[in-house]
């Protein structure tokens, strides 16, 4: 979000045409970087409904005490694989969707630094996307193990097929990490070395610096899951022994291996979204963003804390507890730099002239949901409070809200704000205040009451409970009822705007930034000239901070 001279504001006339749309492009092998993101985007929504209807028949299962509507078996198969698809193709998929479109336009790039392996990378995501959904229908039965997949459980193989779900399973969560690390190589590299002139790394907007700090935790981190699973791959159908007890192998070798990566990939997740904060309340409250330059750093603090925070998942492992205190600390502590980013949002939005479009509703919506899963987080950092709720709803309630009440809600406000830049056109705000409405309530009634729950004890991963739990049960599973009816107003306005919407003006928000000075959708190489950077970013004025000469 930077001014650029006023000689290249003048290269792009107001009279140049946009590119036709071309449904075709979509679904081609291209190498433009605003097509790869799309791509990647609508991609990772048709997994973010197949696994939300498996969330569906869950919460429809534990609507009541007893196990009544699916099999156990199934049962299993299908927690297993809501949380794998929510992660692997969904949430990591959409992410890298965002970051791809944005990324080259905001730091005045024409396209990524490769772009063939940009669509190599996101053309292995249905591959691999289909293999979770397949294993349910091979003959050696679906994967049943958990998103985590922690052997001996994960190495058993009861029906002596080779081929069975948690082989493709497996199989799947490795080319997973290839892809994601594919796709960190070129973002990095893009960022490093392919920013306009004049672009310092502190005149990068938000965005790219949380896209930045995301990518190197991918680097330095994914390695670890992938070798894990390929190891676990091994044990299950080759005969090696890493991780099998009765062979002498370490099944808590496996943990360190998932948790490494896993812990951070929350970060991961999270960071583009604190970006995507930092780029939305500054102009719906019409104010620079508050500590700019803290904000950026604060993120490679949390890459670096991210390091050293994994064993607090292990708390109940066998850990000494020198290291259950050592990780206690470093976890507690990651929420300093994350804190300050938040006081910065709130110093934003203090005094500012708040503008309550859907994509301000779904920033502030997922700030306060972030708080919230903030304050159990610290609580679940503690190792007696850790141990005492430890594979309880506590921590599918304190984990749903960091993903859903927090990822979800950032990822919904991008897309309602770069949408019109994306497509051409502009959505219709009431059906996206109804989305936010319908999505806050449930989210709010799905994700609390497991809170009470995990105290009371109830165990995650069950298909049936006492029915002292049944209250609190039935308001988790209106909430979820109510959160899948939400996407219904979010897919008619995306698909109707999109094709039969009023035209968007290249800058309908009247932000600051490159990306909203080309325009909407963007040329096939984005500018007809490079951008020369010559101010700092986020410098609004006082009285009115978005000013004319910007766009708009």
């Amino acid at each position: 979000m930077t001014q650029i001279t006023p000689e290249i504001l003048t290269n792009k006339t107001p009279e140049s045409p946009p590119n036709p749309p071309n449904w075709l492009r979509y679904f081609s092998f291209s190498t433009d970087h605003k097509v790869i993101g799309i791509q990647y985007t609508v991609t990772a929504f048709f997994f973010f409904l197949v696994a939300g209807i498996f969330a569906m028949i869950i919460r429809g299962e534990l609507i009541t005490p007893e196990a009544d509507l699916v099999d156990r078996t199934v049962y299993n198969a299908l927690f297993t694989m809501h949380g794998t698809i929510m992660l692997f193709g969904w949430m990591f998929p959409v992410l890298a969707g965002l970051a791809n479109y944005l990324v080259p336009l905001m730091i005045g790039a024409r396209d990524m630094a490769f772009p063939r392996l940009n669509a190599a990378a996101f053309w292995m995501v249905p591959f691999f996307g289909m293999m979770f959904i397949l294993s349910f229908l091979v003959p050696g039965g679906p994967a049943q193990a958990g998103w985590w997949s922690y052997p001996p459980v994960s190495i058993q193989n009861p029906s002596g097929q080779w081929l069975n779900g948690e082989f493709l399973w497996l199989l799947a969560v490795a080319l997973s990490g290839v892809s994601s690390i594919m796709g960190a190589v070129n973002i990095v590299t893009t960022i490093v070395r392919m920013r306009c002139p004049g672009m310092g790394w502190f005149k990068m907007p938000i965005f790219v610096w949380t896209v930045l700090a995301a990518q190197i935790i991918q680097l330095f981190g994914l390695p670890a899951l992938t070798a894990g699973a390929i190891m676990l791959l091994c044990d299950l159908s080759f005969g090696t022994t890493f991780f099998d007890p009765a062979q002498g192998g370490d099944p808590v070798l496996f943990q360190h291996f998932f948790w490494f990566y896993s812990h951070p990939a929350v970060y991961v997740m999270i960071l583009p979204v604190f970006g995507i904060f930092s780029e939305i309340f500054p102009v719906y409250a019409r104010k620079p963003l508050f500590g700019y330059k803290v904000v950026a750093v604060s993120s490679l603090i949390i890459v670096a804390l991210s390091a050293v925070v994994w064993v607090h998942h292990m708390f109940a492992s066998g850990t000494p507890d020198w290291m259950r205190m050592l990780f206690m600390i470093s976890t507690m502590l990651i929420s300093v730099p994350t804190g300050i980013k938040v006081f910065a949002w709130v110093a934003t939005i203090w005094g500012g002239k708040l503008r309550l479009d859907s994509a301000m509703l779904f920033a502030l919506g997922g700030l306060i949901n972030f708080v919230f899963s903030g304050i159990t987080g610290i609580m679940l950092s503690s190792t007696p409070v850790d141990i005492h709720v430890n594979n309880t709803y506590f921590v599918v309630g304190h984990f749903h809200y960091v993903i859903y009440g927090a990822i979800v809600f950032g990822l919904y406000a991008a897309i309602y704000h770069w949408f019109p830049k994306m497509t051409g056109k502009m959505y219709y705000e009431g059906l996206g205040k109804l989305h936010f409405w319908l999505t806050f309530i449930g989210t709010s009634l799905n994700f609390i009451p497991m809170h009470p729950l995990g105290l009371m004890g109830m165990p995650r991963r069950v298909a049936s409970y006492d029915p002292e739990f049944a209250f609190w049960n039935f308001i988790a599973s209106i909430g979820a009822f109510i959160l899948g009816m939400s996407i219904i107003p979010f897919l008619v306005n995306m698909v109707a705007s999109w094709l039969s919407g009023p035209s968007a003006p290249d800058n309908p928000w009247r932000a600051i930034g490159l990306e909203w000075l080309v325009s909407s959708p963007p040329d096939v190489e984005n500018f007809e000239e490079i951008p020369i950077v010559i101010s700092e970013p986020y410098t609004y004025g006082t009285s009115e901070p978005l000013t004319e000469n910007m766009g708009g």
